[in-house]
């Protein structure tokens, strides 16, 4: 009995060691220790949630739509490419959703239906009309998603938030919460950036290209565009770009005719990072592209000397360099006059990739750090009262086995902050609300052994005797309402958000502790008391 008694004694010693190294980061002592504990040691500890903390919350819907509309310009592009390597002369056209193909010929049918099986015939006649179908639309609508969240998650990773949450809901919504965030509209614009790269050569050679203004002023591209749209080339288009004068800071737009056709997209890039030019000391982004990448670069750029070659993002142009000689090696710049703020976003989005489509902002809510340490503090409050009012009455009512059950309950609770911190859990305010019934039903596992210790002593056993007796009777029924409650916990867990799994992996943590310290803490003090003398009486 003596040996069983102090090994288990030993396990609740090491257990609570364990807890308080675990929890140390999040005291003041933390910074005191010497930096091999801290370099070896866990360094993070519990973090403060977004209600808590303070930081954004947002919520983006995934586009589909647009997602199926860029698959479908994708679709036509290729398959004008695919006819012309056939030598079939055919007219291929985006209309909307649907793809139209002219003439009609059989030759023609077997090329498209042969390599695009998910498009479906929607009309006949003199000229063939595809659209994607409708299992294939709601695939792609569900991988926009899914690639965006993606996206979305390398983007922050690389923005440096501590513990974001960030996931799916519903079909098409991907919400965000990044605790502790001190400029909302920079990681706004970082994520819902779309990051579309593309390299287009301009058509210096069209007559509209002389036409057009030198310079316009923001604001007046829309009246541009409807001045000059029945003047625009077929697989021609107008974009602008950005110019800002270095002395006087005024901003320009330039209007470039484009050829529609990227010759080469963001997707081919392998790296994009921040360099300093050292003529200006101003930073600009340096491309690098993959294999593939690298040997188109360089075709393009050996068919298409002394042409310009614009850089463009999100149908901005950048830059249109002109392209002076073959460039090999895959190698290109971003330049812009930008900021090293703004520079380094550029190469977080491009890195991380482009959405696969537009992201269009349901909620945009900041939580501040005010508000979220009245939570802290209210949270703390009704913690302390609860506890003093749960250890009270223990003591009223049991007696020196209620100082017993408010050991345990203070063990639940030091080694639940201890597991917290070992999985560097976030805490919210309904994780707050989980510790505090964790609490509850700590107290509640010793009521349900000290009833049972009450009716075996009616009966006239020994108090060592009822203690055995009412632990075993009680252990079914106390593993079974603990082990129901881990199962709400689990589906908590899976199948809610953000703030609903802190509750879960608080209150899961707290039942499996209840578990720990009802019966085997608690157990081992009145062990620890009967193994030292012979007890007549036990005060419960």
């Amino acid at each position: 009995m003596k040996k069983k008694v102090f090994w288990r004694l030993i396990l609740i010693s090491v257990t609570v060691i364990l807890a308080v190294v675990f929890f140390l980061p999040n005291t003041p002592v933390f910074k005191y220790m010497p930096e091999w504990w801290k370099k070896s040691m866990p360094n993070k500890g519990i973090v403060l949630g977004l209600d808590l903390q303070g930081g954004l919350h947002l919520v983006f819907e995934v586009e589909g739509d647009k997602a199926v509309e860029i698959t479908t310009e994708r679709y036509a592009s290729t398959l004008k490419e695919m006819l012309s390597k056939k030598k079939l002369t055919a007219d291929v056209n985006r209309e909307r959703l649907n793809i139209t193909v002219s003439p009609s010929t059989q030759e023609i049918r077997k090329v498209v239906e042969d390599n695009y099986p998910t498009l479906t015939p929607v009309e006949t006649g003199s000229r063939l009309v595809y659209k994607i179908s409708d299992r294939e639309a709601r695939r792609i609508k569900d991988g926009a998603a899914d690639q965006a969240l993606e996206t979305i998650r390398n983007r922050i990773d690389q923005f440096g938030v501590s513990e974001p949450t960030i996931h799916r809901q519903g079909e098409n919504e991907i919400v965000v919460q990044l605790p502790g965030v001190k400029d909302p509209r920079r990681a706004i614009d970082l994520i819902g950036k779309t990051a579309q790269l593309e390299f287009k050569l301009v058509d210096d050679e069209a007559k509209l290209a002389a036409e057009l203004p030198q310079s316009i002023s923001p604001g007046e591209e829309e009246n541009l565009l409807r001045q000059f749209a029945e003047k625009i080339p077929e697989g021609d288009e107008i974009l602008f770009e950005k110019k800002v004068n270095r002395e006087t800071g005024t901003v320009r737009k330039i209007p470039i005719l484009l050829k529609k056709h990227a010759v080469i997209t963001g997707d081919l890039l392998s790296e994009a990072r921040v360099n300093i030019d050292s003529r200006f000391n101003e930073p600009y982004v340096s491309l690098s592209f993959n294999a593939i990448g690298a040997k188109l670069f360089e075709e393009i750029t050996g068919a298409n000397v002394k042409k310009r070659l614009a850089i463009i993002l999100d149908n901005t142009v950048y830059s249109a360099p002109v392209i002076q000689e073959k460039i090999s090696g895959g190698n290109a710049q971003i330049t812009g006059n930008f900021s090293m703020e703004e520079a380094k976003d550029l190469s977080i989005v491009l890195r991380a990739g482009a959405l696969p489509a537009p992201l269009k902002m349901l909620q945009n809510v900041t939580v501040g750090p005010s508000l979220g340490s009245d939570s802290i503090e209210a949270g703390k409050v009704a913690g302390i009262i609860g506890t003093i009012v749960v250890v009270v009455f223990m003591i009223f009512y049991y007696k020196l086995s209620g100082v017993i059950a408010d050991f345990a309950l203070f063990l639940n609770i030091i080694l639940l902050l201890g597991a917290m911190a070992s999985l560097n859990a976030t805490l919210t305010l309904p994780g707050i609300a989980g510790i505090i019934l964790a609490i509850g039903m700590a107290v509640d596992s010793n009521v349900l052994m000290f009833e049972r210790i009450r009716d075996e002593l009616r009966a006239g056993k020994t108090p060592r005797s009822a203690v055995d007796s009412g632990y075993d009777k009680a252990f079914w029924t106390i593993f079974d309402s603990h082990v129901t409650t881990l199962i709400t916990a689990a589906v908590l867990f899976q199948f809610g958000t953000g703030p609903i799994k802190g509750f879960a992996v608080t209150l899961s943590l707290g039942v499996s502790i209840n578990l720990f310290t009802a019966l085997v803490g608690t157990k081992s003090i009145f062990d620890l008391i009967n193994t030292r003398r012979e007890i007549k009486r036990l005060s419960i």
